[in-house]
């Protein structure tokens, strides 16, 4: 048996408004009402501080589990979308500053805020396949990589890091029961910066075709999401009312209205608290959904976690809640 968790999360203590960010002055009316109508109210600003984040979610992930970072088998960084320098290596690096020095390492990403999905297969392979992996610790970095937090026309974009342990042992909160992971290279540079003529100031991400994100990928990802969904349950002898209100990233208010009617399904209100409170994180949002909706589950209960990103790439993840009894002794 995998389990996933503990899970941990560390956000800047700088809190922005979303009316007051500047960059929403430069919109037309229309752009500033529709960044102003998607359900977000705050996000939290970094400033450059986001590998101290990132280290710092590690750190205290490895502290619920009490482990030692010497002692892990495996680290796996999903870092940001917009590395500080080129050609260096940012999971090595978090691995030197843990003290992970007998871990095996890897960066996972490419799959854009479905890049942590990505991670857990890449975790489950190891687990299952390496006798002597017990204990892979995934790393998730979540920083705006341009000055502009608006994301047009899907999000707000906040700041934060998180971390989950997978593992061998019976420590976690959730069972990793099934795991899927598709992509599509069609829509691979949908969402992109141009950055190599350009300073740091003007970059500035785009959406290459706003009708093809808005209606064509939509139409995609529910078909997509359904198709997977249904495989996955069915393989594990399920049907989705047997799991709950669903979790899944954060983008809108209108995306969970979306997602409720295409799936048929209640989405968990944790989404939307965390939306409101930290807007779109990235790979991170699924992490930080997942540990808030942990407290309202009972132990045996199933939860379908759904992650997608604009590369174009979907997740699904079947996850069984544990006793809390498993977390005894543990720092929360």
């Amino acid at each position: 048996m995998i389990t996933l968790g503990p899970v941990s999360s560390v956000f800047p203590e700088t809190s922005c408004a979303v009316p007051e960010l500047t960059e929403l002055a430069e919109l037309p009316a229309e752009r500033r009402a529709h960044a102003l109508a998607l359900g977000v109210d705050t996000v939290r600003c970094a400033e450059g501080a986001g590998e101290e984040l990132t280290v710092a979610a590690a750190e205290q992930a490895l502290r619920r589990a009490g482990l030692a970072a010497d002692q892990l088998d495996a680290l796996l960084l999903v870092g940001g979308r917009a590395p500080r320098y080129l050609m260096a290596s940012e999971a090595t690096r978090l691995q030197h500053r843990l003290g992970a020095e007998r871990a095996f390492v890897a960066g996972v990403g490419e799959l854009g805020c479905a890049s942590i999905s990505a991670a857990f297969t890449l975790a489950a392979g190891l687990l299952r396949g390496d006798a002597h992996c017990g204990t892979v610790l995934i790393v998730a970095a979540a920083a705006a990589p341009t000055r502009f937090r608006y994301r047009a026309p899907m999000t707000v974009l906040g700041d934060g890091a998180g971390a989950v342990l997978l593992s061998t042992a019976k420590t976690g909160r959730y069972q990793l029961v099934d795991h899927l992971v598709r992509s599509d290279g069609k829509y691979s540079d949908l969402f992109r910066i141009d950055y190599r003529d350009l300073p740091h100031r003007d970059w500035r991400e785009e959406c290459a075709d706003e009708a093809t994100y808005s209606f064509r990928l939509a139409v995609e990802s529910r078909k997509r999401l359904s198709s997977m969904n249904s495989e996955l349950l069915d393989r594990n002898g399920l049907r989705l009312h047997d799991v709950g209100p669903v979790l899944m990233q954060n983008l809108s208010a209108g995306a969970f209205s979306f997602w409720a009617e295409a799936l048929q399904t209640r989405i968990d209100p944790a989404c939307r608290h965390n939306l409101a409170a930290y807007g779109h994180l990235g790979s991170l949002d699924v992490l930080v959904n997942l540990e808030a909706a942990a407290a309202h589950r009972t132990p045996g209960d199933y939860t379908l976690l759904l992650n997608s990103s604009p590369v174009a790439a979907w997740s699904s993840t079947l996850l069984r809640r544990l006793p809390d009894r498993e977390y005894e002794g543990i720092e929360l």
